[in-house]
């Protein structure tokens, strides 16, 4: 008789049981499983949206639970890991062990780290790659990486057969809070930031902690940019404790960053469970972004990483805010010494030329509606309204 022990089981658990199974002299099987400690830490995010709902696992160490996580998802056996050349020296290789242990035939397709690498040229690429490695309908794609990653490998996924399944992995703080949730994928034009898209949602998203430790001081503060945002959209008690424990974030405390992360993610599932395909709330995200975007754009996607932009975008609206819906300017101080203390910046300095063309790179922003620029604005600290109207000229005030 052969006796199985399940991998859900903990180790001393197992241990004790092995013990009295050797003194039977019964042959023993021990089933695969993720590791105790991942198992243990992990906390679980749903995004209610009917037959396209999916969980967010959260915790250090869940890319382990890949292979067996998208095993329960009934996907074909041929995937495709989409990654950078940054990304891929680290979890490259775990990613695909984890698929392959649990029968899975990956294939590897490595793009430029940057936002460059968010362009129609890299999913041409993509496909080519899809196609030789003969990918069928149900098929699926891994999204290995930031934000730019998953913008542009689900877009890929939306669009390759005319659409694929698609899992988020992702290694950025930025996106494990913000863009690997939602459903949101697609790339930049010249004229402007994710100017092609379209909406596909993931499976799964596994935002593994331990991702966080490769990832540079830079980028890391750049992603915390998100995070003071959902503060400011949707929760003040959440400012509050970012205001409080800052200095442990930036330490990268697992407790905290547990709590950050999965705090963010349940506020984007309930305004994504409310409004997929943003026809109203789920504009309020889009706070900082009408002047970030336009940042990024005319600086090509090269001088400032996205957090750092929608930071100075942040502070161009909580301006506005004051100015158009209330905001005081106690309040606009707390937002303004968040974002400095957590070593964003917070202003910019513009030519004549550069200042036109960020008003023009605002105009081709989704968000405006017969030819009037849209702002998502604050009433209070976790408050906001969507839609607002901001002439030019109150723009200008913000040189």
């Amino acid at each position: 008789m052969i006796r199985v022990i399940r991998g859900e089981s903990s180790p001393s658990d197992q241990i004790s049981r092995v013990s009295v199974l050797q003194r039977l002299n019964q042959p023993l099987v021990i089933m695969p499983a993720p590791p105790y400690a991942a198992l243990m830490q992990t906390q679980t995010v749903p995004v209610s949206l009917g037959s396209r709902s999916y969980p967010i696992h959260i915790g250090p160490g869940v890319l382990a639970t890949l292979g067996t996580e998208c095993a329960t998802l009934k996907l074909g056996s041929r995937c495709a890991v989409i990654t950078d050349t940054h990304v891929s020296e680290h979890y490259a290789a775990p990613c695909l062990r984890s698929l392959k242990q649990s029968g899975f035939d990956p294939v590897l397709i490595t793009v430029p780290a940057g936002e460059k690498s968010k362009s129609m040229k890299q999913v041409a690429a993509c496909y080519d790659q899809l196609a030789a490695h003969r990918l069928e309908r149900k098929s699926f794609v891994v999204a290995l990486g930031g934000g730019v990653v998953g913008d542009l490998a689900g877009f890929v996924a939306s669009t390759y057969l005319r659409g694929v399944a698609f899992v988020q992995i992702p290694t950025s703080l930025l996106a494990q809070v913000d863009s690997s949730v939602g459903g949101k994928v697609g790339v930049n034009l010249k004229a402007g930031k994710n100017l092609v898209g379209a909406f596909h949602q993931p499976r799964l998203v596994l935002c593994d902690l331990n991702c966080l430790k490769t990832l540079p001081t830079r980028e890391f503060i750049s992603g915390i940019a998100e995070v003071i945002k959902y503060g400011i959209i949707y929760d003040a008690p959440f400012f509050g404790f970012l205001e409080r424990d800052l200095p442990k974030l930036l330490k990268k405390k697992t407790d905290v960053l547990t709590r950050v992360v999965a705090r963010c993610c349940e506020i984007k599932a309930e305004v994504v469970s409310q409004d997929e395909t943003e026809t109203g709330l789920r504009a309020i995200l889009n706070f900082g972004h009408t002047v970030g975007h336009a940042i990024e754009a005319i600086f090509r996607y090269g001088q400032y990483l996205h957090g750092e932009a929608i930071s100075i975008g942040q502070i161009a609206a909580a301006r506005l805010s004051h100015q158009n819906t209330g905001l005081t300017l106690a309040e606009v101080d707390r937002i303004q010494s968040l974002f400095e203390r957590t070593g964003l910046p917070t202003q910019i300095q513009l030519s004549a030329t550069q200042w036109a063309g960020m008003i023009q790179a605002m105009r081709l922003d989704k968000k405006v509606s017969a030819g009037e620029i849209k702002f998502v604005l604050a009433k209070r600290i976790g408050k906001v309204t969507w839609g607002n109207a901001v002439s030019i000229e109150q723009i200008q005030t913000l040189r």
